[in-house]
């Protein structure tokens, strides 16, 4: 279906005021359309078509995304049954009644990928010549090869924590993987200890490939760390009798509620907070189905965890550890074939004529992350800390990693005299304690941090450079869907913006006024702003569509986002379709809207795509009567991020990269029959039927990049 394409309104279609739009049937519930994204991560890990190493590294993936489902949103879950909220989601669910769903489908989901890896995956890699051994199968000559390494590196770092009258039971830290040993003193009194694996060992120890059946066909060869501990638990324990060992792994309760009101300081509550992660409720402990009942007995009742919350496993504990194993074995063949991101010769410092700003100046550029390279977004502020003319810096940090050139060129423009302010996110889950040590570090050298505002997460991506020419000031902007992270610039699709569009410098500047000082400005030229303007503005360009349909202009969406869930849009959107607008939604994970619903949603279709790169940007397309209108930007469509986030959608109006986003980019996930799936009315996703001639979007992009750098074509905008 091409974009501009318009399909007949359903006959007997209904108005709004013929049906409830508060129906919760019409709705799908978020956490459970969580979990079906889990499950379509799952597939990938799956799909034969891709290659085996990446197969595997899809299973890691739905192991650490699971971690996260079950410390954020069943540790919510968790909260609201405690404080006695019965109030039910827009799909009509009380808390309780989720909770039990929600811990049905994931333990569904966990010893699915448990029985995959086992009984296919670690048989596929051995076919391969990467063997993942039990010790028990090891040959003598690896045991003694396991031993020699446990003694060296392994038994110096180990501490085994005793529990008895005298010692009380010891705290079990959150993801941490444990071994529960039973051990006998002389007089035969039974003892119990535990020992932490720690995380600094590799989990898949390497041992000489030998194998009884494959021993020319091993070429790497790995033993779980935690099995070459536990056969030689007689050294950590001497003159003991080791009678069994058994490992274990918990998952604790992360999600933080802050008192930002009550709080002076942010950043001390933040890093309060952290520490108090440490500690939450116990919301899953998973452990291998050999453990005896006494001492599952043990451990539930010392970690006052729910018998329900008990998972019981075939496999290794915790498969997000296997993340790593690709780049070790370095079988880069049995790996996505590697690709080098293009440049626009333009934005290439070693190619343009002119500095960076001139070229910013004279037009437009749009960057199309992973297939273009983040390196035009380092070097731009590296020029703007180095260029005397550059007077001041001001950016958003959400998420940076922890060796982040982007930081280094802060502080470099500080040292430089620039007046450097930036916003560091400190809410931004899970990279709190990397935020902390960024922000105390970019303090020390004299730049200007602010910490987030009260109530609010600052989730927008945005720098701004003020620099001095001639006799005016001339702004410089960075906007983006995805954050200032050189690698996950690797690994997400995301889209960069350069400009010096003067409306949009000015927005910026008031949006910088708005979060470091004090401003009640309710209105922005270009920018839609939240949780200012954004929703209200966003709301009028859906009813703008529905009154276009209406005067026989032919209504258009294409919504890309990350999650759908505010019902609010969802209403909105079902309006639109009963007026006969066409709209499709390419939403990646959560969707709680409901399309193909007879005599409602006819007209709208949901596509997931899941893929190499974790499809991350966010792109709003409006046909508008044929003026067309496209929006960039961070914000989903969420409650979260329309009510408490700042964020920022950002117009594109250069009709060059109207038509890229519009024909080459929307118009190829629409194409997808690869890995894109179709969301149906009763919730299923399921996958169209496969046409090789229109080939996955993300494989077709690489392939329009190696187009380009095979035939040199200049920059890419003079393909349009």
């Amino acid at each position: 279906m091409k974009v501009g394409d318009l399909t007949t309104p359903a006959e007997g279609i209904r108005s709004v005021e013929d049906v409830s739009l508060k129906d919760p049937g019409l709705y799908i519930n978020r956490e459970l359309s969580l979990l079906d994204f889990q499950y379509r991560v799952f597939e990938e890990a799956q799909d034969e078509d891709n290659p085996l190493l990446e197969r595997l590294r899809f299973l890691a993936i739905v192991g650490s995304n699971m971690d996260e489902f079950y410390m954020v949103r069943v540790g919510g879950l968790k909260k609201q049954i405690d404080h006695g909220i019965v109030e039910r989601s827009p799909d009509g669910l009380a808390p309780h009644e989720l909770f039990v769903r929600v811990r049905n489908k994931a333990q569904g989901l966990l010893q699915a990928v448990h029985i995959y890896l086992t009984d296919t995956l670690i048989p596929e890699l051995a076919d391969h010549g990467i063997c993942i051994m039990n010790y028990a199968d090891l040959s003598e000559r690896q045991k003694n090869h396991a031993r020699n390494q446990f003694e060296s590196s392994i038994f110096p770092v180990l501490t085994p924590l005793a529990f008895d009258s005298a010692h009380p039971f010891p705290h079990i830290s959150n993801l941490s993987l444990n071994l529960a040993v039973l051990i006998k003193d002389e007089h035969e009194y039974e003892r119990f200890a535990r020992l932490k694996v720690p995380g600094s060992i590799p989990r898949l120890l390497p041992i000489v490939p030998e194998h009884a059946s494959r021993a020319s066909a091993c070429s790497h060869t790995f033993v779980w760390v935690e099995q070459v501990i536990a056969a030689n638990l007689k050294m950590l324990f001497p003159g003991m009798k080791v009678v069994e060992s058994h490992p274990f792994r918990i998952t604790r309760n992360a999600d933080m509620t802050l008192q930002e009101m009550e709080a002076d300081d942010l950043l001390e509550t933040m890093e309060q907070g952290v520490r108090q992660r440490r500690y939450g409720s116990v919301l899953r402990l998973t452990f291998l189905k050999e453990m005896p009942p006494r001492m599952r007995e043990i451990l539930i009742k010392n970690l006052e965890a729910d018998e329900r919350d008990c998972y019981e496993m075939n496999g290794p504990l915790g498969t997000r550890s296997l993340m790593s194993l690709p780049g070790v074995t370095e079988r880069f063949d049995l790996m996505f074939p590697p690709f080098v991101p293009f440049t626009p010769p333009r934005l290439n410092k070693d190619k343009r004529d002119g500095d960076a700003f001139m070229m910013i100046r004279s037009q437009n550029h749009l960057v199309h992350h992973p297939y273009d390279s983040f390196s035009p977004v380092i070097e731009f502020l590296e020029a703007a800390a180095e260029d005397p003319a550059v007077l001041a810096i001001k950016m958003t940090l959400y998420r940076v990693g922890s060796h982040s050139p982007v930081v280094n060129a802060l502080m470099r423009a500080r040292e430089n005299g620039k007046q450097v302010a930036v916003l560091v996110e400190l809410k931004a889950r899970f990279d709190e304690e990397s935020n902390i040590g960024w922000a105390r570090i970019l303090e020390q050298e004299g730049v200007h941090v602010i910490y987030g505002l009260i109530g609010l997460k600052t989730h927008s991506k945005i720098a701004l450079v003020v620099r001095k020419e001639a006799d005016r000031i001339q702004r410089y902007l960075h906007l983006a869907t995805g954050n200032y992270n050189n690698v996950t610039a690797t690994q997400y699709e995301d889209l960069g913006f350069f400009t010096a569009d003067p409306e949009l410098g000015a927005d910026a500047t008031d949006l910088f006024n708005f979060l470091t000082g004090y401003s009640e400005k309710r209105s922005y030229r270009k920018l839609l702003v939240a949780p200012i303007n954004l929703r209200a503005r966003f709301e009028k360009l859906i009813q703008r569509e529905i009154k276009h349909q209406q005067d026989g202009h032919r209504g258009r969406m294409i919504l890309k986002t990350n999650s759908l869930v505010d019902t609010g849009i969802i209403r909105l959107l079902y309006e639109a379709s009963l007026a006969g607008v066409q709209i499709d939604l390419l939403v990646r994970g959560i969707c709680c809207l409901k399309p193909q619903v007879p005599g409602i949603s006819d007209n709208i279709r949901v596509i997931s795509v899941v893929g190499r790169f974790l499809e991350h940007s966010r792109i709003y397309y409006f046909r508008n009567g044929g003026h067309e209108e496209i929006y960039l930007g961070s914000a989903d469509l969420m409650p979260r991020n329309l009510n408490r986030r700042v964020e920022v959608l950002f117009p594109v109006t250069d009709k060059r990269y109207v038509r890229y986003l519009r024909d080459d980019v929307l118009e190829a996930y629409l194409e997808d029959t690869i890995k894109a799936r179709y969301l149906q009315s009763t919730g299923e996703y399921v996958r169209p039927p496969r046409n090789e001639s229109h080939p996955a979007v993300q494989k077709r992009m690489l392939a329009l990049r190696e187009e380009w750098h095979e035939e040199e074509k200049g920059h890419f905008w003079e393909l349009f």
